[in-house]
């Protein structure tokens, strides 16, 4: 029985897996270019995306399996979970996060940005003519690449060469020995997810936040079509005002500029330049009005005004998830801030769940009926993943407040997808802290499992439990009893969490505090976007219509060269 309740556990995450890979393979394929798609950079971006997800989406893998070695109702292991089963059970998982973890780690810092200058390296045009090798190629990107290389050795070297805290208290020396007392190589190992982690956490705070105060709203409001007959219209008298300016200065001067003054020169100058754009977004919102005319464009405007009613429930359930989300997030975080027996010497670990948390009452509850509490689980993830997409197409790729690349479908080039690759990569990192600390601590250190609270005389009888369900209790890692040291184990990524922040308290601190930064900016996004109604970004179409000139021009220019 326990093998085959083991087996349909790992048999759902290869499932989910298999779900991870079209979920990433969508993603890329609706944001990239179609003009300059790379294989490499295809492949690369969707294996890095799949893994950390999968990594993430480990955990209720972690809670089932921990969890099915005891009986919730009764309070303590079943039969065949003897303390070598368990242990075999722990160490299975352990392997498999320690590959995750290295292959995430891998993928982040070697991989991405060894594609990222190997695509640089493409010359087109010696490419046709023979003259670039492959091999050429490779090694310049790998030499650009051992700069990345040098920061992973030097992440090793100070995590195998930094101590750990050494802070314990009498009573709870036996919950902060554990973390403290592993080898060198976890400690690397924890040293370096902290830094990822950490960098993860500035991105998951500015686009996370932004992206799960946005994405509802956009569900619920929909803004001005492109193919707006009042649009078209205001372009169009726009145009003709514009082009009665420009003959009213020529009419002034003859055809000679010079005879105008600098200030109507400048003018004119201007006229002309805007003549161009509005020309452009003139053509744009004919190319729309004929595509509405299509009985392919005519069926599917019909569809999506018969699923629009469903669009604004699926953004009113959405607002109301992620108030939920920014509920319990709070109300977690103030639990740590009250009641952290260690406070920042320890990274505010928190032992027992003092304030109720409505939705890690729901992972609790639904946990007990596997796989309900995977799928609720999942759904979640893929939200904060689809939140922080949303908010880095929003606010682009930056460096403090100068773009570098925009993110938008059908638009991303290959530098830009790869580097949205890396920061979705390290914000996952972060969801995989925040979400099991602050959304759902109880759900992820020890699930649905529970013990008997009884008297240290009916050891070895039949347990008092049965007849007094009021001795249940759940497990906790203040519950310091003999009975719960033999019953509960805590989830491997609970461990490794705490083993983060309590052998280094500086990043248990920021990881903390970082998360009152993110509720700030949600909350002040979602009133922003409440007081915002939708509007058409003109200048977001002219740069469409300013790109689709260009590959006309340079389809055109293709065929050209082909009939020579």
């Amino acid at each position: 029985m326990a093998l085959l309740q083991t087996s349909l556990i790992w048999a759902i995450y290869a499932i989910v897996v298999a779900v991870l890979v079209m979920v990433a393979s969508v993603f890329i394929y609706t944001y990239q270019t179609p003009r300059d798609r790379s294989s490499a950079v295809t492949f690369t971006c969707i294996i890095a995306i799949t893994s950390l997800l999968a990594t993430v989406l480990l955990l209720p893998v972690d809670v089932a399996l921990i969890s099915s070695t005891t009986s919730p109702m009764l309070g303590q292991r079943k039969a065949w979970a003897t303390q070598e089963e368990v242990d075999k059970i722990v160490s299975l998982l352990t392997v498999v996060y320690y590959l995750l973890y290295s292959l995430d780690a891998f993928l982040c810092l070697l991989a991405i940005p060894f594609v990222y200058f190997w695509y640089e390296e493409y010359d087109e045009v010696a490419v046709e003519t023979g003259g670039q090798p492959a091999a050429k190629r490779l090694w310049t990107a790998f030499k650009y690449t051992l700069s990345f290389f040098g920061i992973v050795v030097v992440l090793l070297i100070v995590g195998f060469l930094v101590p750990v805290s050494t802070a314990k208290d009498s009573k709870d020396s036996d919950f902060l020995r554990k973390p403290l007392s592993e080898n060198r190589g976890d400690r690397v190992l924890a040293f370096t997810l902290g830094i990822l982690i950490t960098l993860g956490l500035f991105l998951y705070v500015l686009y996370t936040s932004t992206g799960l105060a946005l994405l509802p709203m956009r569900m619920i409001r929909v803004a001005p079509s492109v193919s707006n007959m009042t649009w078209k219209a205001t372009t169009a008298a726009q145009l003709e005002a514009n082009r009665e300016r420009q003959r009213q200065l020529e009419g002034r001067c003859r055809g000679d500029p010079a005879l105008l003054s600098s200030k109507e020169r400048r003018e004119l100058d201007t006229l002309v330049r805007d003549e161009r754009t509005l020309i452009r977004r003139q053509r744009l919102a004919e190319e729309a009005g004929d595509e509405v005319r299509s009985r392919l464009m005519r069926t599917w405007l019909m569809v999506t005004a018969f699923f629009r009613p469903f669009k604004l429930l699926g953004g009113i359930a959405l607002l109301l998830i992620a108030l939920m989300i920014w509920i319990s997030m709070l109300l977690t975080a103030i639990d740590k801030a009250r009641n952290s027996f260690c406070k920042q010497r320890c990274g505010y670990v928190l032992g027992h769940i003092n304030v109720f948390n409505p939705l890690d009452w729901a992972f609790v509850q639904s946990a007990k009926v596997f796989p309900v509490d995977y799928l609720i689980f999942t759904m979640l993830v893929l939200l904060l993943f689809g939140s922080s997409v949303i908010g880095i197409s929003t606010i682009g790729i930056r460096f403090l407040w100068v773009r570098i690349f925009r993110v938008r479908q059908g638009h991303t080039s290959p530098q830009a997808l790869l580097l949205t690759t890396a920061m979705l990569m390290l914000t996952i990192l972060a969801l995989d802290y925040s979400i099991p600390m602050l959304v759902a601590p109880q759900y992820a250190t020890f699930g649905p499992q529970t013990f008997c609270d009884r008297s240290p005389s009916s050891f070895g009888k039949q347990p008092e439990c049965l007849n007094s369900r009021h001795l249940v209790k759940p497990c906790s890692d203040s519950a310091d009893n003999v009975a719960a040291k033999q019953v509960c184990t805590p989830s491997v990524t609970s461990t490794f969490l705490n083993r983060v922040t309590i052998s280094y308290p500086f990043f248990g601190t920021v990881f903390f505090w970082s998360q009152f930064v993110f509720l700030g900016i949600y909350l002040l996004v979602f009133i922003t976007s409440l007081s915002r109604h939708p509007k058409l970004d003109e200048r977001l179409l002219d740069q469409e219509a300013e790109e689709a000139e260009e590959e006309g021009l340079l389809t055109n220019a293709g065929r050209r060269v082909d009939v020579i």
